[in-house]
């Protein structure tokens, strides 16, 4: 794929390429100076330094890797036009490296980044501001500055700045905190929601919703940082990584739930707090009588009260916020949900799959869409072949359909081949991101498959007239994360139905009949 013919006559032939989420708010970050001071993607020795030591490889401190994956076509390419998902040009890369990763073996590419224009994709774009674009005015928060004595001059403002980073909603215990330290601190406060979660927009409208209880001038500026791997396997690494977007904000200091060092501004961990469930607030601990400490609401329970739809309780969360929870997780019975069924040809899975539709109508309270593997190939993706690549790139288009079905509420029903794991994890994520999954494995022998042959497919493979097929001459690797497993060959359609149907009522979905 070449550029946009937009471009300049100097830029228009070169190859484009849309990077992942994760190297796409790299991206923006380090076209916005976020991320000094880096200029573009790593090589493979940086990435070793970093990986290994937190270092580059000039001994100047980061954290994570920042690196571009591509794939191997355009290795040989001296530059090349990064762009957003709608095929915007964002930036060109002059390529200094390209280099193959030794744990993935996918291949990589660094070099400085020039801009081409800022990127304007994703919501509450407008929020968002470089860090030469933010002025924070240097007001202490009301009520702060002492009169200054007759005749004295008056004090200086307090040029201190907290950094608040976040990628969840501030409830009271929170907000109650960021109050105590900010006034502690006489700093100001900017809070970074981290986007690249599942429900970024959600997130956005809380902190927004709760703007009038954070300290006076506080402002909200949202940037894209997602978690990545190496930060979910050590947590420290994701706070120096925020600290230095701190530090890049003008932060003096940065709020953790963790004290760590070496960051790039310091870190301050606020003091306990619980509700005094004598005088009904928020406040520290230790001032607290221990008969009157209120057990805070664990994430396990506040995911429980939001999949029933129970009111999270008002000593716990500000309403705005509570809104934006119910919103982004809504009850289960009203909640999107994918049901994917996955077998061998003839496993009976496109049987079961029909039955349960049917079986959702007559209960009612749901909208069914069935996409079964058939119909899919005939509307969905006629032209493509039964390669490897094709039929991934089919049970991705299903994935995709399915995803934003379950994104609207509705109940999407799938009953595909399916025969890859690492192609059925990808629908999963998609789908999971907006709403539930659920993995039926229809795991009918293959002796009974063929002995059905109902297509006459199986007697076709054998005679060599189908080439690549599933279960004879092409493997299908049997799932390990499954929810269910139904072997038609010795239940009757009706009861496989019934215990799909048992798994979704146990699981809050749906109501009892």
């Amino acid at each position: 794929m070449t550029a946009e013919a937009g471009l300049p006559d100097t830029l228009r032939d070169l190859p484009a390429w849309t990077p992942g989420p994760v190297e796409l708010a790299d991206l923006e970050l380090i076209l916005a100076g976020v991320y000094r001071p880096l200029t573009g993607f790593l090589g493979s020795f940086d990435t070793a330094m970093v990986i290994a030591g937190g270092r580059l490889a000039d001994g100047t401190p980061w954290p994570v890797p920042v690196t571009l994956s591509v794939p191997k076509e355009l290795t040989d390419h001296e530059r090349l036009v990064l762009q957003d998902p709608e095929g915007v040009p964002l930036a060109v890369l002059r390529v200094t490296e390209a280099w193959q990763d030794p744990t993935s073996h996918g291949w990589r590419l660094a070099g400085p980044l020039e801009a081409l224009r800022a990127p304007a994709h994703g919501p509450f774009h407008g929020l968002r501001r470089r860090p030469d674009e933010l002025s924070i005015p240097q007001e202490p928060p009301a009520g702060k500055l002492a009169q200054p004595p007759e005749g004295g001059r008056p004090p200086t403002p307090p040029v201190n700045k907290l950094v608040v980073a976040t990628r969840e909603p501030l409830h009271r215990k929170q907000l109650g905190q960021i109050r105590q330290v900010s006034e502690r601190l006489g700093a100001t406060v900017l809070v970074l929601p981290l986007l690249g979660g599942e429900h970024d927009e959600s997130l956005v409208r809380a902190l927004l919703g709760v703007r009038r209880e954070l300290p006076d001038g506080a402002q909200i500026v949202p940037v894209p940082l997602p978690v990545r791997g190496a930060e979910q396997a050590d947590p420290e690494r994701d706070v120096q990584l925020q600290a230095h977007v701190a530090a890049a904000y003008g932060a003096t200091h940065l709020l953790a739930d963790q004290d760590v060092e070496g960051t790039a501004v310091p870190t301050v961990v606020p003091e306990p707090w619980a509700y005094d469930a004598d005088v009904e607030v928020w406040r520290p601990v230790a001032r607290i009588e221990p008969d009157h400490v209120q057990a805070e609401l664990t994430r396990e329970r506040l995911d429980e009260l939001l999949d029933a739809g129970e009111p999270i309780p008002d000593w716990f969360t500000p309403p705005a916020v509570a809104r934006e929870l119910a919103l982004a997780r809504p009850p289960k019975l009203s909640r999107g949900i994918t049901v994917f069924f996955t077998g061998l040809s003839g496993s009976g899975k496109s049987t079961v799959a029909r039955g349960l539709a049917d079986a959702l109508i007559e209960r009612g309270g749901r909208t069914v869409t069935l996409l079964d593997g058939d119909v899919v190939r005939r509307m969905l993706s006629s032209g493509l072949t039964f390669s490897r690549a094709d039929r991934d790139l089919n049970i991705r288009r299903i994935g995709f359909v399915a995803a934003e079905i379950t994104r609207h509420g509705g109940t999407a029903i799938c009953a595909p081949i399916a025969p890859y794991a690492a192609t059925r994890a990808e629908v999963r994520r998609m789908v999971s991101a907006v709403g539930d999954f659920i993995l039926v494995h229809v795991s009918t022998p293959l002796e009974e498959c063929e002995r059905r042959d109902r297509k006459g497919l199986y007697a076709k493979a054998r005679a060599g007239v189908i080439p690549e097929f599933t279960g004879i001459s092409d493997p299908y690797e049997k799932p390990d994360d499954a929810d269910l497993t139904l072997d038609t060959s010795r239940m009757s359609p009706r009861e496989a139905v019934d215990k799909v149907l048992d798994l979704l009522v146990d699981g809050g979905w749906v109501r009892p009949a």
